[in-house]
C-alpha cells in the first residue's frame, strides 16, 4: 500500500470522525430525521451534478442498481438514522469508539461474501476489540445514565450494522460503476426512507435556517459525506476492504481528541482500558490478520 493511498484512507477516517460533533451541533436547529434527510439529499445531489458535468454514465443494468440500493439502505438509511438519533444520548467521543465495531463486523461478512479471510491472530484481535467495546459502554450503565445511554448505544450499533453491509457492497461494485454516480445515487435512494419517516414522525418545517445551521449542513454534507464516500469508493477500487478498514482505529483517536477539546468529555479509567483494547484488537485483526482471498469450502 503506497503512501498516497495511506494518506487518502487516514483523511477519510478523520472526516468520518468529525461528522458526529457536527451532528450534535446541527440537531439543535433541526429535527433528527429531517436533518439526516437534508444531509443525504444535498450530498447526493452534489455528487450527481459533478458526475453529470463530467459526463459519467448512469448504471446500465439491474444488478448494479440493486447493489447501489443495498448500499443506500445500509449506509444512508440505517447509518444516518442510527447516528443522528444516537447524538441525543451518547457523547461524541464515546460514539466514535463504539461505532468502531463496524470493521470487526465487516470482517465477518467479508469472509463469506468477498472471501477475505482472517488468520487466527486476526480472529483473536476481533475478540479483543469486542471486549474493549463492552468496557467502553459499561460505565454508562453502571453510573445510572440508564436506559437513555443504552438507547444511544443501540442506535450506534444499528448505524454500525448498516455501514458494515454497505461497505461490503461498495467493495462488490467498486470498479464496475462510476464512483461519483454510484455514491450520489445511493445517498438519494437512502434518503427516501428517511424523508418518509421525517414526514410521518416530525415537523420538517420547524428547521431553523440560521447561517450557523446552513454552514453546519454544508460542511457535514460536502466534506463529511460527498467527499468521504467518493474517496472511500475510490480507495476500495485499489485495495481490500479489510486492509482499508484497518485504519479505522484512527477514528476513536480523532473522536476522543475532539470530544475532549470541543465538549470537555471525561473518560473514565474503565473506558480508557476499553479504548486501548478496542484499538489493539482492531489493529491486530487487520494489520496482522490475513486478508487474502481464499476459496470458500
Amino acid at each position: 500500500m503506497n503512501l498516497s493511498l495511506i494518506f487518502q484512507i487516514i483523511t477519510v477516517m478523520f472526516l468520518w470522525a468529525i461528522c458526529f460533533p457536527f451532528i450534535i451541533w446541527g440537531i439543535e436547529s433541526a429535527p433528527h430525521l429531517t436533518f439526516a434527510t437534508l444531509r443525504a439529499v444535498l450530498s447526493g445531489l452534489v455528487l450527481i451534478v459533478i458526475a453529470l458535468a463530467l459526463r459519467q454514465p448512469f448504471p446500465t443494468n439491474w444488478h448494479d442498481w440493486k447493489n447501489i440500493a443495498v448500499v443506500g439502505i445500509g449506509a444512508t438509511s440505517l447509518g444516518f438514522f442510527g447516528m443522528f438519533h444516537a447524538a441525543e444520548f451518547v457523547s461524541p467521543g464515546i460514539a466514535t469508539v463504539i461505532s468502531n465495531a463496524q470493521p470487526l463486523l465487516a470482517a465477518i461478512l467479508a469472509a463469506f461474501i468477498l472471501r477475505e479471510r482472517l488468520s487466527r491472530l486476526g480472529i483473536l484481535g476481533m475478540m479483543l476489540g469486542f471486549g474493549g467495546i463492552i468496557f467502553i459502554a459499561l460505565p454508562g450503565y453502571l453510573s445510572g445514565e440508564n436506559a437513555s445511554y443504552g438507547i444511544g448505544v443501540a442506535y450506534i450499533i444499528l448505524a454500525a450494522l448498516g455501514i458494515t453491509f454497505s461497505n461490503v457492497w461498495i467493495k462488490k461494485i467498486a470498479g464496475s460503476v462510476d464512483a461519483l454516480m454510484a455514491m450520489g445515487l445511493q445517498l438519494l435512494i437512502g434518503s427516501i426512507p428517511l424523508a418518509i419517516a421525517a414526514s410521518v414522525f416530525e415537523e420538517p418545517t420547524t428547521v431553523e435556517w440560521s447561517a450557523q445551521f446552513v454552514l453546519i449542513l454544508g460542511v457535514l454534507s460536502i466534506f463529511g459525506t460527498s467527499l468521504v464516500y467518493w474517496m472511500w469508493f475510490c480507495i476500495l477500487e485499489k485495495t481490500s476492504l479489510n486492509r482499508a478498514n484497518s485504519f479505522s482505529f484512527f477514528i476513536p483517536v480523532f473522536g476522543l481528541a475532539m470530544g475532549a477539546v470541543l465538549f470537555g468529555e471525561y473518560i473514565s479509567a474503565l473506558q480508557w482500558l476499553g479504548i486501548v483494547l478496542t484499538i489493539s484488537g482492531v489493529s491486530m485483526t487487520f494489520l496482522l490478520g490475513s486478508d487474502q482471498k481464499q476459496p470458500l469450502t
